[in-house]
């Protein structure tokens, strides 16, 4: 059987998530950043936190061998500095509101929220890296609205409301 990769990836992006911006960098280099949606939690105690990064990204390296990084939970109103830190090529913070933070790597001004990080370790995945941070401090921002969300390979919002429980349920297919 073949394995289709296009809808393999567009039955992934079923799955709505929210979007993050990486920052790396120090003083004597530039910072850089990176669009993520791949953020999530691992840990409470110790708190630890992962992100993924294709290993053929030319900013691989950047945040493989950083000793810390920066992670800004986006919100609605992030969307052009999303697609900006997405494409390929573009990578600089310049001309973005930026926040200072203590580790160095800034954050982005008017995150919902933001977490200063040292990399705990960088472990491959396939075409994939993932990178594993212990969380050394963070802030939140409750006044910055609602999270910018990506869904089947848009840009989307949350819809507020209760689910509904009287949708048809779907039979799961087996991969063989």
């Amino acid at each position: 059987m073949d394995f289709d990769t296009n809808a393999f990836r567009a039955a992934l992006g079923c799955f709505p998530t929210g979007i993050a911006v990486m920052t790396a960098g120090s003083v004597e280099t530039s910072h850089i950043g990176i669009t993520v949606n791949s953020f999530t939690s691992v840990s409470l105690d110790p708190p630890l936190v992962l992100w993924c990064i294709d290993r053929r990204s030319r900013r691989y390296p950047y945040f493989a061998e950083a000793p810390a990084f920066t992670v800004s939970i986006l919100a609605s109103g992030h969307k052009a500095v999303s697609a900006r830190l997405a494409g390929q090529g573009e990578h600089s913070l310049d001309g973005i509101a930026l926040a200072p933070t203590e580790l160095g790597p800034p954050g982005l001004a008017d995150s919902l929220a933001v977490f200063e990080c040292a990399r705990e370790s960088v472990q491959d995945a396939g075409d994939h890296a993932i990178v594993i941070g212990r969380v050394l401090k963070f802030s939140r921002n409750d006044l910055a609205g609602a999270p910018l969300v990506y869904f089947r390979g848009r840009y989307g919002a949350l819809a507020q409301g209760e689910p509904t429980e009287d949708l048809p349920a779907r039979r799961a297919t087996d991969i063989d």
